[in-house]
């Protein structure tokens, strides 16, 4: 999910003012009061700015929330101030990795022939923390499979799949089903089932069978031990309520056995970004919904 205040001074990033659902604050007491009745026991934030000190305000914002379990942030990795951001904020145990990919007008599959820029990736690697891709196409997850052959030991962390448009012409629809088999034969890698929800003729089908085949796909080929839900709030809200994509994804899952839903909704994430439990304040995941 996402963390931002619309009455920063300075205005912020994204989303836009003429944006009338989404733009308004978005902070964990708003995100609390939906998601915790709906049995949510805690949230990691995603970046939603590309300025650099936002990674601090996120920090700061979450830090007194028990809920937060920490932050995907923004360090433009590339560029030569990343070593010393990289070393500034990974001392925080609630800065779990940054975001790269088709976002701030960046472009992963032009970077990963930038010798700086993978040397940057090794250093975030070697950091323990991970990489995050954003709105993904064929060509993210054709450079996502290059950036995991030079920097192997990078765990990555891919968005929003199952709302990404697949090919239609068939030599490129199998290039990227062969790209996407090749990334569920590398442990190291993750996937979000994101974004799930798909506006057709102006309208969301709200039935699970018209959502299954993306699903299966992405089943079938990274499992249950790399699939873990994401909402995407307060995004999420333009394809409905919060509840809405989370009911969808659990019917699904629960599908899969009760040990699939404790990996996808909680343990996975774990294997993926490396959290850590709060202090005493945190709540026990055996809590009610209303504790």
């Amino acid at each position: 999910m996402h963390l931002f205040d619309t009455r920063r001074p300075g205005g912020i990033p994204w989303p836009e003012k003429k944006d009338t659902l989404l733009y308004r604050p978005a902070l964990p007491d708003r995100f609390r009061k939906i998601a915790v009745p709906l049995g949510i026991r805690g949230y990691i934030e995603v970046e939603a700015s590309p300025r650099l000190e936002d990674n601090e305000w996120v920090l700061k914002t979450g830090a007194d929330d028990p809920y937060f379990l920490g932050t995907v942030g923004n360090l433009h990795a590339g560029r030569p101030a990343f070593e010393k951001n990289l070393e500034r904020f990974h001392r925080n145990p609630l800065f779990l990795g940054i975001r790269f990919g088709n976002i701030w007008g960046w472009d992963l599959s032009k970077e990963i022939s930038n010798p700086t820029f993978l040397s940057h990736m090794r250093m975030l690697a070697e950091t323990g923390l991970a990489l995050d891709t954003a709105d993904p196409d064929p060509a993210l997850i054709a450079a996502v499979v290059q950036l995991t052959n030079r920097v192997p030991n990078l765990r990555v962390v891919i968005d929003h799949l199952p709302q990404l448009e697949e090919p239609a012409e068939s030599k490129a629809l199998a290039m990227y089903e062969a790209d996407l088999r090749e990334l569920g034969r590398r442990p190291q890698i993750y996937v979000k089932i994101s974004e799930v929800p798909r506006r057709v003729g102006g309208k969301v089908p709200n039935n699970l069978n018209f959502y299954r085949p993306r699903l299966d796909q992405l089943w079938s080929i990274f499992g249950e031990d790399r699939l873990m839900y994401g909402s995407d709030w307060p995004n999420s809200d333009l394809w409905g309520p919060y509840r809405f994509a989370l009911e969808l994804v659990q019917q699904y899952v629960s599908e899969k056995g009760p040990a699939a839903v404790e990996k996808v909704f909680w343990k996975n994430s774990i294997a993926a970004y490396r959290w850590k439990r709060r202090d005493s304040g945190r709540p026990r995941w055996s809590d009610p919904a209303t504790s």
